[in-house]
């Protein structure tokens, strides 16, 4: 039985801190795109995914992330503009295979919207084309929207849903073993290409998916490439504990996180699987420069970017999203506002009287732009009000101030690494890869340069033996396999 994790002041794994990137052009901040020099048109991605991925590549960090979304909506122009148009993840992962050449390639893949022989097929030609270097995060979609687009009138139940990617995950690494390692033994003097008895079917029938088999690629280079899961609700972290290689996971506290990382371990160990074989990475968004006065300068701009109802009532774009807006403001803090112009400096005598949430908004306005009531870089209400219209994992401040974030939280077992989100793309992204890499370097906490080959090697992870069963392929004499096709109990169709 693998051995459980406990407290401890060093870190679990070798002492080399994961740092990957969770890639979005349009920046991470919700008016990120609109800070002078900023990536903004879409149809220039290309160009901006190449300058993230060769950035990324020469600091070292382990892999790039591609999360999505499968719907637009215009609302997304205010809260999340890198969701209106985007490269779907595959292609982008397979267009930066070609012009890159160390660097890991996660791309995601919806299992409620996604057949998992295809996912596996378009999974094991990307780890063959990169060498080793590709990954799998297999979400599993709760949104009416992204449902409407493949002709679904409901969403299923939380329940029916992680079923349904629990047997999307073991279809895939089915159908990744359908072929042995050297199955292929390509004698020329008798004219064997291949070890027939190498080449397996999968035959797998479930509640929600059939594959059949076997898989016309031949086995990846890392035998599976990585899975990932995304989300802290308890079915997704039950999924990853038994099927994942990678959590992504959001806590909001350094003391929540320390607690998740341990009770998260404990249960892959009970689930039989080795700890230091599962990685937890957390999202950061860091504002840095190399002063604090200077990241604070950054931040400052970014909040001012940010679109929010004005003390008239007035806003460049409508509809506003319902935390943008003066009302809701005052309802947080607990105090009338009516009229306040929001650049204003907040009275100590107001803040004196803000509710337990306006005060806790003080205490995020303080850790992120270092403005206090009454002090030198004074509170206002609109860094009130930004702060809780953008309740992102934002990071302000020098490059000593992240690198120290980073190291507490790796060296304290609250994760295993971070993925670092941009607020534009562009110098931000630079900044932290040109001076907070090295200096996570300096400390002896992040490689110098790559120590593998493969997306595994990088994230410390083992190679994974071929799993298949026995039984080579038969000929295909019955009845098509269709015919055996479960259904989704429940269905219904537009």
């Amino acid at each position: 039985m693998p051995t459980p994790v406990t407290p401890s002041s060093e870190p679990a794994r070798d002492g080399h801190v994961i740092l990957g990137a969770t890639v979005r052009t349009l920046g991470a901040w919700p008016s990120g795109w609109r800070y002078p020099g900023a990536h903004r048109d879409p149809l220039n991605d290309p160009a901006a995914l190449r300058a993230i991925a060769h950035t990324a590549e020469a600091a070292g960090l382990q892999f790039l992330y591609f999360g999505d979304w499968l719907a637009t909506d215009a609302e997304f122009e205010l809260t999340d503009p890198y969701l209106l148009a985007r490269i779907e993840p595959f292609a982008a992962v397979n267009y930066l295979a070609a012009v890159t050449e160390r660097i890991g390639l996660i791309a995601t893949a919806n299992s409620a919207h996604s057949e998992p022989y295809t996912v596996a097929r378009s999974s094991a030609s990307l780890d063959i084309l990169s060498a080793g270097r590709a990954g799998l995060s297999v979400a599993s979609s709760a949104e009416i929207r992204s449902a409407a687009n493949f002709g679904w009138a409901t969403v299923h139940s939380d329940a029916d849903r992680f079923r349904s990617a629990g047997e999307f995950v073991e279809i895939l690494r089915g159908l990744w073993d359908s072929w042995d390692d050297d199955a292929f033994i390509a004698d020329a003097a008798t004219g064997r290409l291949i070890d027939a008895a190498g080449l397996h079917i999968l035959d797998y029938v479930g509640q929600v998916h059939a594959a059949r088999g076997p898989l016309n690629v031949v086995r990846p280079p890392q035998g599976h490439p990585p899975i990932a899961v995304a989300g802290t609700a308890p079915n997704a972290r039950d999924l990853a504990t038994r099927e994942a290689d990678i959590s992504f996971v959001s806590p909001g506290t350094f003391d929540e996180a320390v607690e998740s990382y341990r009770s998260t371990k404990n249960e892959v160990a009970l689930a039989g699987r080795e700890p230091e074989e599962f990685v937890i990475i957390s999202p950061l968004l860091p504002i840095v420069a190399p002063t604090r006065a200077g990241a604070w300068e950054i931040y400052d701009r970014l909040v001012d970017l940010v679109v929010v109802e004005e003390s008239d009532g007035a806003a460049a774009v409508a509809p506003l999203p319902t935390n943008r807006t003066i009302k809701r403001l005052s309802s947080v803090l607990g105090v009338q506002l009516a009229g306040v112009p929001l650049d204003l400096e907040v009275p100590a005598r107001s803040a004196g009287r803000f509710s337990s949430l306006g005060k806790a908004l003080l205490q995020v306005v303080r850790e992120r732009s270092g403005r206090t009531i009454g002090g030198e870089r004074p509170v206002t209400y609109r860094h009130l009000l930004v702060a809780h219209a953008v309740p992102a994992p934002v990071l302000v401040g020098s490059v000593t101030d992240v690198a120290d974030h980073i190291e507490l939280w790796f060296r304290g077992r609250a994760v295993d690494g971070f993925t670092i989100l941009s607020a534009f793309v562009g110098e931000q992204f630079d900044t932290f890869a040109s001076l907070v890499v090295p200096e996570l370097t300096r400390r002896g906490l992040f490689p110098h340069g790559y120590e593998g080959a493969t997306l595994r090697d990088h994230l410390g992870l083992p190679a994974v033996p071929s799993r298949s069963v026995t039984t080579p392929v038969p000929p295909v004499t019955s009845a098509p396999f269709s015919s055996a096709l479960p259904t989704f109990e429940g269905r219904t169709r537009g």
